[in-house]
């Protein structure tokens, strides 16, 4: 029988449990030989918190888990019996198998997502900042440029009464 990937539809903020009791079906052997992969596609997100730059990962489908398996009415049973898992994506009676090219998207994305930290909070040009970080600090400013690949603004700042272009890190600035 030939492997696919499905979507499992999870309790909000259970996607973390719902793997682990995935996989300990896994260990007990009950699932051994029918589930092969188990991915929560996440990200990591950067931010300022106190004055701090912290890290933290975001999940890309909240509430959703996605398995590579073997899916008979027997295994599709336990699965569905599975604390904090509300069902398969699909219809009531047969979930519905991912494309593969849906799955090399979301493994790819996953990927690029792990190389660099997207920035919480998105910036555009003509928002109002206050610099919480640097030389700068406690300026205000104007967003004049956006940059999202390298994470950086051009902002316009005025010192000693003359506008003056500063460039920044997205964690080195906050909306006003």
């Amino acid at each position: 029988m030939s492997h696919n990937w499905y979507v499992i539809h999870t309790l909000t903020g259970q996607e973390d449990r719902v793997k682990a009791n995935i996989e300990s079906k896994i260990q007990e052997g009950v699932l051994k030989d029918n589930v092969f992969q188990i991915l929560i596609p996440t990200e990591q997100v950067s931010e300022v918190r106190d004055g701090k730059k912290k890290i933290s990962l975001r999940k890309f489908f909240p509430g959703y888990v996605i398995v590579e398996m073997d899916l008979n009415d027997d295994i599709w049973y336990i699965m569905r019996n599975i604390p904090g898992v509300t069902g398969f994506i699909g219809s009531k009676s047969k979930p519905v198998s991912l494309l593969e090219s849906e799955v090399n998207q979301i493994i790819k994305q996953t990927e690029e997502k792990k190389e660099k930290p997207t920035p919480k909070v998105i910036f555009e040009k003509g928002d109002n900042i206050k610099i919480i970080e640097g030389p700068f600090i406690n300026f205000n400013g104007t967003v004049e440029e956006v940059n999202p690949n390298k994470g950086r603004i051009k902002v316009m700042v005025s010192i000693f009464g003359r506008a003056t272009p500063v460039e920044l890190e997205y964690w080195q600035a906050e909306r006003v």
